[in-house]
């Protein structure tokens, strides 16, 4: 016996389909396709339009402390964040006239986005001199809303040669520095109840290479500590995350790497290039936005795929 056809719109209801329908029924086609659609409805429900982005211009107006900003990815930062409308505090290590006169430049070109702008000597080393920095900077710019944990050195030597000076300048800057910052100004965010904290690590924290250990243990100990400061600050809601670059030109940290560490650098990278300070700067700049106020304790490498 040939069975006769069924129509499209049938279904068996236990089966959790649509009502069957007779090819016969005299009901118009409409009404049918009508009733079946109001009935995915009723199983799906009613879905809320999607809300716009928010965008880093809600920043303007907000105070952000950025270390070691006079040149790399420090000055991408600030400049940044002026570029948004948020006021700048940064500091430098006073090495000589050059290092001056590039705070000095620094400056001028935040002032030009016409934001207020302070800027002071400090060794992150010193716990002194950070609590000066941040009390006066506070003072300055009106408080205290971002900071972003830049300030680095790296002092690359084979382990067994490597001197104790060395090894303590590497992680007494990197390590040290960061916590004596993120300690200066929780004061402050736990007050408002609000802050931003972005802790520059890098993929060596991840993954070390040849000669770098003390750089290497002092980024993997930050990535601990942002994430062990996320969940000590949560609860005042204040944001603590880390960017984890790879190699990024036009920092004193390549400077010194050989050319043939570099091209290897790129070969290494899905993208196959290097980056550039304002690639760092752009995803420290969303950290920092309430687009990203549910995110914490994350680690966001900005290495163009290396080693994938």
């Amino acid at each position: 016996m040939t069975r006769p056809p069924r129509s499209r719109y049938s279904g068996d209801p236990e089966e959790g389909g649509a009502p069957a329908l007779d090819q016969a029924d005299p009901e118009p086609l409409e009404d049918a396709v009508e009733d079946a659609v109001e009935h995915l409805l009723e199983e799906v429900g009613v879905e809320t339009l999607p809300q716009p982005a928010l965008q880093a211009d809600d920043l303007r107006g907000r105070v952000a402390v950025v270390t070691g900003a006079s040149s790399g990815i420090g000055r991408a930062v600030a400049i940044e964040f002026a570029r948004r409308g948020v006021h700048v505090a940064f500091n430098f290590l006073d090495t000589g006239d050059e290092a001056r006169a590039e705070a000095a430049e620094v400056s001028r070109l935040l002032r030009e986005c016409e934001v207020q702008v302070f800027c002071q000597a400090c060794d992150v080393r010193d716990h002194a001199q950070v609590n000066a920095f941040i009390g006066e900077a506070t003072e300055r710019l009106g408080g205290v809303h971002i900071l972003v944990n830049n300030a680095g050195v790296g002092r690359d030597r084979a382990l067994w040669r490597m001197t104790d000076q060395e090894w303590r300048t590497v992680l007494e800057t990197n390590l040290y520095g960061t916590f004596y910052c993120t300690r200066a100004v929780a004061p402050y965010m736990r007050a408002q109840e609000w802050g931003k904290i972005v802790n520059v690590a890098s993929v060596h924290g991840f993954r070390s290479e040849f000669g770098i250990s003390n750089y290497a243990a002092s980024k993997a100990a930050i990535i601990s500590f942002t994430r062990a400061s996320a969940l000590e600050l949560g609860s005042r809601n204040i944001n603590v995350n880390a960017v984890a670059p790879g190699y990024i030109r036009t920092t004193r940290l390549t400077e010194g790497v050989p050319a043939e560490h570099l091209d290897r650098a790129r070969e290494l990278s899905a993208l196959g290039r290097l980056g550039d300070p304002q690639d760092v700067a752009g995803v420290v700049l969303f950290l920092c936005s309430e687009a990203a106020r549910h995110i914490t304790g994350a680690v966001i490498p900005v290495d163009g795929g290396y080693r994938l």
